[in-house]
């Protein structure tokens, strides 16, 4: 890849991430529109391949991976029946 490609990628990545305390993480949902997943059942299988990997290599997956649930805002339109 070009450096420059490369760097862009890099960038768009760390937009994405989120620091509290020091502790820096990214939630799923930014990741697989950032990995180019159209669906989030196949990045979650992504996802547990990925935990799998973690326990291999000797790591507490709590560590890596926390199920978190991130509140949306949505605005919802009724329309009713006129008589």
């Amino acid at each position: 890849m070009k450096k420059e490609l490369i760097e862009r990628l890099h960038q768009r990545f760390e937009r994405h991430g989120c620091d509290v305390d020091g502790v820096e993480y990214w939630f799923a949902r930014d990741l697989q529109e950032l990995l180019g997943y159209t669906k989030w059942t196949n990045f979650v299988t992504v996802i547990d391949k990925a935990k799998i990997a973690c326990k291999q290599a000797g790591q507490e997956i709590e560590d890596h991976f926390t199920d978190v649930g991130k509140m949306v805002l949505a605005q919802v339109r009724q329309e009713m029946d006129g008589y």
